[in-house]
């Protein structure tokens, strides 16, 4: 067995009782973890913010904040800066040039190239099933258009009533497109009465229901509200079973969770990389096109001379003809510095792997979790989140009680710890592993029982 299947409290008592630590809020054990942790040196490729940045008048503003943000806005990697100034420098030298003359190697015509490779690693998929592109909801548009092909039966999407409302706003503008009424066409799949979290078996219940009548099933791979990570394999292959094309957001699974597009047959997904893969904010974004789809040129899509042949691109023909694979849905040429930015992320990740990555978030995101739900009564806050590790990422959703969370949430960022507020009354704290400790989970929780014992009078 894994040691990623081995349950994270478990781990815990085995390290607590190595440590020799009183308990887990005691700092001996968060010491002991952070020494004995793999990806301890990965902290220091990142500039976390300091808490006299966060909240001014703190004592040790010095210090780093509690940064526990990475599902809203990755902090910045060093590497970051140094790739940025590359290509300022570039731009001042060589102006129009830097195209195809670059003194770093990386010739701006075939700049999202330089991405392509370990973006594909991170989501499992060939790296010509990958192309880096445009922003988040723009490529859930361009998808749709090449894959949402209605029919007088099948002319249904089955999306999250949850969604992330710009996924729902695709979704719905796509049909009205196709001049069809979303309240015919669109099956919002709702949690059961009382329950915040979607159930597998009844999604599968819904597809086996309406999958004759479903076009598209697109949910998003972690649900950004509650943190849930969706069965995607299983929900992939019933959905293909009964004919539907299957679609997923991973703007929050994607440098999270390990995916697998390719083996798990995924017709498209979308992504951003500002959140988890740490490429800025409003980042470039990515999509996946499974290889079968790869010389599918009758597919009807939204063509952009980037997606034209390399190698008669500046021929400039007026017949489009698409390079196969995902590279082939591309539109304009990238920014050069939002694939940097990226790049500079990517290097990042290179020292690591999703393996990796997702075995210290189970034991990190687990020692979050314990604590959480031994230091506070169900009576202040509720983790909404799933229990079972195997269906979240690094992300906790934390619904605070009698209307007080902006209350909780402000006092926490004035105590330099960083998390975000999803209204009416959810928290999101997400640990995660590339840059932060198990001290810092245990500092955000002593704070937070602070701020809790002021409010909760």
């Amino acid at each position: 067995m894994s040691a990623a299947k081995i349950a994270p409290q478990d781990q815990l008592n085995e390290y607590l009782a190595q440590s020799k630590a009183t308990s887990f809020l005691d700092s001996t054990f968060s010491s002991f973890m952070d020494d004995r942790d793999p990806l301890s040196d990965l902290r220091s490729e990142f500039v976390i913010p300091t808490r006299g940045e966060m909240a001014p008048g703190l004592d040790r503003p010095e210090e780093s904040c509690v940064y526990l943000c990475g599902n809203s806005l990755g902090p910045l990697p060093k590497a970051v800066s140094r790739y940025i100034s590359e290509e300022l420098q570039v731009w001042g030298e060589g102006g129009v040039r830097s195209h195809v003359q670059h003194r770093f190697g990386r010739p701006w015509v075939r700049v999202e190239e330089t991405v392509q490779e370990q973006t594909a690693r991170i989501v499992g998929a060939k790296r010509d099933e990958v192309a880096v592109m445009n922003t988040l909801t723009s490529n859930l548009h361009t998808l749709f258009a090449a894959f949402y092909t209605p029919t007088a039966e099948r002319h249904k999407v089955l999306i999250e009533s949850k969604a992330f409302p710009s996924d729902h706003y695709a979704v719905e503008s796509q049909i009205r497109w196709h001049k069809l009424d979303p309240s015919q066409s669109m099956i919002c799949q709702e949690p059961r009465e009382g329950e915040f979290l979607l159930r597998t078996e009844d999604i599968l219940e819904t597809i086996e229901k309406h999958g004759h009548e479903i076009a598209v099933v697109c949910f998003s791979g972690i649900q950004f509200y509650t943190g849930q990570y969706f069965e995607m394999e299983k929900i992939t292959r019933a959905a293909q079973a009964k004919g539907c094309i299957v679609g997923w957001d991973l703007a929050h699974a994607a440098g999270n969770v390990p995916t697998q597009l390719h083996d798990w047959n995924v017709d498209f997904a979308c992504w951003c990389s500002y959140k988890y893969l740490n490429s800025g904010p409003g980042g470039i974004a990515g999509i996946f096109v499974h290889e079968r789809y790869a010389t599918d040129f009758g597919r009807n899509r939204l063509a952009g001379w980037w997606g034209h042949d390399k190698v008669t691109r500046f021929d400039m023909v007026n017949e489009f003809k698409p390079i196969p694979g995902a590279a082939g849905f591309q539109h304009s040429n990238p920014s050069v510095l939002a694939s940097t930015a990226l790049l500079g992320s990517l290097s990042v990740f290179e020292k690591t792997s999703m393996q990796e990555m997702r075995a210290k978030s189970y034991l990190l995101t687990g020692y979050l979790y314990h604590l959480l739900t031994t230091e506070f009564t169900s009576d202040i806050l509720e983790i909404i989140t799933p229990t079972d590790p195997e269906q979240r990422g690094c992300q906790l959703s934390l619904v605070f009680k009698d209307g007080k969370m902006m209350e909780v949430f402000d006092e926490l960022s004035a105590r330099g710890v960083i998390g975000d507020e999803r209204k009416p009354d959810v928290i999101r704290l997400a640990p995660a592993p590339l840059y932060t400790r198990f001290e810092d989970v245990r500092q955000c929780v002593l704070e937070l029982k602070r701020v809790v014992a002021e409010i909760y009078v």
